[in-house]
């Protein structure tokens, strides 16, 4: 794990409507469970630019809804050069998205950006994307990304020092 705390996260996937607006509102959900949602800046985008200003896919707003999740009010938008300087961790959904998004990344941001299951989980393993499919991939791909919020928060959780802000009582 790397020693800057993670303090901002940008989740990507390839249109911003369907998997990255999910992860962006399931793991600000798990933070806020856990008192963490404000230390941490949570956004999403796309590499591409198909999707720019459009609402989370109505699936995907369901799915999160019915899990207590609203991601209704996010709007697509594409990785933009300041990302990689504004964002500690950036996690794409799938191989492709983690490639394209090193591909674009300056040589000094690389180290940013992992697969998303492959950083929380350890698990080298894409988000598939629901798009073509129905409720049930929409339904899988939210149980996929609980769990993997569940270990990313575990994660850093377990990467912040356990004494940070507090003064040592043998002083």
């Amino acid at each position: 794990m790397r020693e800057k705390p993670i303090k901002s996260i940008l989740f990507v996937c390839l249109g911003n409507i369907c998997r990255s607006p999910l992860a962006e509102g399931v793991f600000h959900s798990v933070l806020a469970e856990r008192g963490l949602a404000s230390r941490i800046v949570l956004d999403s985008a796309a590499t591409s630019g198909w999707e720019v200003g459009s609402a989370p896919d109505p699936r995907s707003i369901a799915v999160a809804a019915k899990h207590g999740v609203d991601i209704s009010g996010q709007r697509a938008r594409k990785v933009l050069p300041e990302d990689f300087s504004r964002f500690d961790l950036i996690l794409g959904m799938d191989h492709a998205n983690a490639r394209d998004l090193k591909a674009l990344a300056p040589a000094t941001a690389r180290d940013r950006v992992h697969l998303y299951l492959d950083f929380a989980t350890g698990k080298t393993a894409d988000v598939p994307d629901p798009y073509y499919d129905g409720a049930e991939a929409f339904a899988s791909v939210y149980r996929m990304i609980r769990e993997a919020s569940e270990a990313l928060a575990k994660r850093l959780e377990a990467s912040a020092s356990p004494t940070s802000g507090q003064a040592s009582s043998t002083m």
